[in-house]
């Protein structure tokens, strides 16, 4: 007697899948169609350079020292001009002042040219995810606000260096209230069409999401201690 209800019961949930799997899969040619149209971001060795040297600046303080370290309470070390996360198999700490550690900031310091091509390649693998994580309404703004900006040197630099600072905005982890503080948030923000004042505009977006964050963040956090660099930081992309 009840063999016909199972039955009817599994075909509605068969349905079910299938019309989420049909829609996922609309979603993603939708993304892939927008992407197809987006062109690799390019810029000479000297700008390419110039953006390293500053992220370097931005997270080194520009010195050599800087290029490694270990804080405390953390289980991984930060190396390189963007302080790249590194979690070793032994979680072994050098000495700050052995021969070793001194070879390792040397060939930190001697490749700064391949770190930044990694924080650009890092860059342009970020569009997809964004476009993929925001609503389908707001793609063509988002992506028109990253070309905005990619289509300068200027540009470039606060793009690679917020999206190293901050993060894409894409994972649901990284949110207080629901709101996020990425690069994605910050390109959600913009609304200009001009190039002329592009990296401003970013850079007045950022300055608002990161005050956003503050106000978000558990009262526990006291993240109110960090906002004045996280702004001198962000005002660095427009000069200010």
């Amino acid at each position: 007697m009840d063999k016909p209800h199972s039955s009817r019961k599994q075909e509605e949930r068969q349905e079910l899948r299938q019309a989420r799997a049909f829609a996922t899969l609309f979603s993603f040619i939708g993304v892939v169609l927008q992407l197809q149209t987006v062109g690799a971001i390019t810029l000479s060795h000297t700008d390419a350079l110039k953006i390293g040297k500053r992220i370097w600046q931005n997270e080194c303080d520009g010195t050599i020292a800087g290029l490694t370290s270990w804080n405390e309470g953390e289980n991984f070390a930060s190396l390189g001009i963007g302080h790249f996360i590194w979690y070793p198999k032994g979680q072994r700490v050098l000495a700050q002042h052995t021969a070793e550690m001194n070879q390792l900031r040397q060939f930190l310091s001697d490749t700064v040219d391949l770190q930044t091509e990694f924080l650009i390649a890092r860059l342009q693998s970020s569009l997809p995810k964004m476009l993929a994580e925001a609503v389908p309404p707001d793609r063509a703004k988002v992506q028109q606000q990253f070309e905005r900006l990619a289509s300068t040197p200027r540009g470039c630099y606060a793009l690679v260096d917020y999206v190293n600072f901050k993060g894409e905005g894409v994972l649901h982890t990284e949110r207080y209230r629901g709101q996020g503080w990425g690069l994605l948030q910050v390109l959600e923000g913009m609304h200009g069409a001009s190039g002329d004042d592009a990296v401003n505009e970013f850079a007045r977006s950022a300055k608002a999401v990161l005050i956003r964050r503050v106000q978000n963040a558990p009262t526990e956090r006291n993240e109110s201690r960090w906002l004045s660099g996280w702004i001198r930081r962000v005002n660095s992309y427009s000069g200010g």
